[in-house]
């Protein structure tokens, strides 16, 4: 019979996840996730393989609670409430980037930007992540379109991928030093581009209080 883990696993993992979105990959050895989780390496490697099994692991799971938190703002719930959700989501974003004051960043990002080019599973994780955004994105532009609150002579492909890039450009000019008033007014802006029926354009353009916990 295997012995149990003497540990908290998922605490391990916040742990690697704090030390990896804080020093990056390159800059993380695992002497200092042993440091950061209490562990010995010995432990780790018989737990998670070496840093790169580790590192799929927590970047895995940051990209799981990146379209959850997606889904919890825009999955389900009536047409009539669709330009509402999406609004609040990109939005979100906005005031979740406005409220990163050490521009620490998103894992994803950082993630993709250092290993993409060398990793394919940090390459496929990547984009199956934002696959999964463009899809939420959509469906809430052609729910906003089936009401009428959105022209449905336009593509909502198009549109979905607009606001994916705003949304994750928001992140990266965040990061690079704009101030948290210029982020929110970014997300206005691409709001108040979409082809909204008259009436509708302050309800996309209205900015949420909601954060990201």
């Amino acid at each position: 019979m295997a012995r149990p883990r003497a540990f908290d696993e998922r605490h391990v993992l916040e742990r690697a996840r704090e030390q990896f979105w804080a020093a990056g990959y390159a800059g993380t050895r695992m002497d200092d996730i042993a440091r950061a989780t209490g562990l010995g390496k010995g432990s780790l490697y018989g737990a998670f393989g070496d840093k790169a099994k580790l590192f799929h692991r927590v970047f895995d799971d940051w990209c799981t609670a990146v379209v959850e938190v997606a889904e919890g703002q825009m999955a389900g719930g009536p047409d009539a409430e669709a330009l509402t959700r999406l609004s609040g989501y990109v939005h979100l974003m906005a005031e979740n980037t406005a409220s990163d004051t050490e521009r620490r960043g998103c894992l994803l990002a950082k993630g993709a930007a250092e290993l993409a080019q060398h990793d394919p599973a940090v390459a496929g994780r990547s984009a199956e992540t934002m696959t999964a955004l463009l899809t939420l994105l959509r469906t809430e532009i052609s729910a906003a379109q089936r009401h009428g609150d959105i022209d449905s002579a336009a593509d909502p492909e198009r549109l979905a991928a607009l606001l994916l890039t705003v949304v994750r450009g928001i992140e990266a000019v965040g990061k690079a030093g704009l101030d948290p008033e210029t982020l929110r007014n970014i997300a206005d802006t691409a709001l108040a581009v979409l082809p909204v029926r008259e009436g509708q354009k302050r309800l996309a353009a209205g900015r949420s209080p909601a954060r990201e916990n």
